[in-house]
């Protein structure tokens, strides 16, 4: 198993915790399954009111898809597989709020899990970066999710930057991606602790109020998600390339904001 699953019966929260540390919570194919299945037992659990989700050990929330998976694509340009389309609470029609508890890095396709968290509470350790263009991809739908909660100028810098800079956890609270920082090692407790409270009033009127805020944004985001295919397709390096530069990284200095 690569994601963990708990259940408070008395607070109605689950945590659920992205358990591949040493691929720094990387998602491969068993961890998005697994993530699917989570997100639609819970539809059907009335026990859990409310959800957390975090990554484990200090290092990573999550790093976006794992570079060993191997996603085959079709030759036309107007489709695209991208197994992360259906990854989050949102895209699995589940509406009990899930609050994402950051500790390390995120980055890449994390802003698909962060993007359909209802907020985020952060470890004042954790960093946030997008290092598609730096590899020769477009940052599509990552740059979706993350300008429905930050302005577009700072969206630009954090995914144009790629992996020369990481937001640190102050400025993306300052943004808006964040919603609260805590001391180090507190994340987790503290995204506990506000899904206790919502757990704690009544389920209709908060799975309610999850779907309205979704709808405020949700036509804008469906309608910027219809360009992606072909931006990534007209935008992306060939494969090889990628690989190319993906292998030649370096441990080269990156500047914290």
């Amino acid at each position: 198993m690569t994601v963990d699953v708990t259940r408070d019966k008395e607070t109605g929260v689950a945590v659920v915790t992205l358990n591949r540390p040493h691929r720094h919570n990387a998602l491969d194919r068993a961890t998005i399954d697994e993530l699917v299945a989570a997100w639609r037992e819970f539809r059907h659990d009335d026990g859990v009111r409310a959800v957390v989700l975090t990554g484990a050990g200090e290092r990573a929330f999550c790093t976006g898809i794992d570079r060993d998976l191997d996603v085959p694509q079709p030759s036309s340009p107007y489709s695209m597989d991208d197994p992360l389309l259906n990854v989050g609470p949102k895209a699995n029609d589940l509406w009990k709020p899930v609050i994402a508890a950051v500790n390390g890095m995120a980055c890449g396709g994390a802003f698909y899990l962060l993007g359909e968290a209802e907020f985020v509470v952060a470890d004042e350790r954790a960093t946030f970066f997008d290092p598609h263009t730096t590899y020769g991809m477009v940052s599509a739908y990552e740059s979706v999710y993350l300008a429905q909660r930050m302005p577009p100028g700072e969206v630009a810098r954090l995914t144009l930057m790629g992996s020369a800079e990481r937001m640190s956890a102050r400025r993306a609270y300052e943004t808006g991606l964040v919603s609260e920082v805590t001391a180090p090692g507190g994340a987790l407790a503290a995204a506990v602790r506000c899904a206790a409270a919502v757990a704690a009033h009544p389920t209709e009127a908060v799975q309610g109020t999850v779907r309205a805020v979704w709808a405020a944004t949700e036509a804008a985001r469906d309608r910027a998600f219809a360009q992606a295919p072909q931006l990534i397709a007209l935008g992306n390096l060939p494969p090889d390339r990628q690989a190319e530069l993906f292998n030649s990284r370096t441990a080269k200095d990156f500047r914290v904001r």
